[in-house]
């Protein structure tokens, strides 16, 4: 895992990839990587990185 967690998550959209928040407590998030086409999830990981917790405050549910 990098040490950019909000990177990992944004190359994974750009690349057509979509993802979502599994499980989230006050101090860290479990983001699933899915695949564009029906979702099936390839990858997951967890992390305690701060900017990965504000990012998802603006983008819960892996939406624009």
């Amino acid at each position: 895992m990098t040490d950019d967690p909000v990177g990992v998550v944004t190359r994974w959209e750009d690349a057509g990839g979509e993802w979502r928040v599994v499980a989230r407590t006050a101090g860290s998030a479990t983001v699933a990587l899915c695949r564009c086409d029906g979702g099936e999830e390839v990858d997951r990981f967890t992390s305690a990185d701060p900017a990965l917790l504000a990012f998802l405050t603006t983008r819960p549910d892996g939406t624009a």
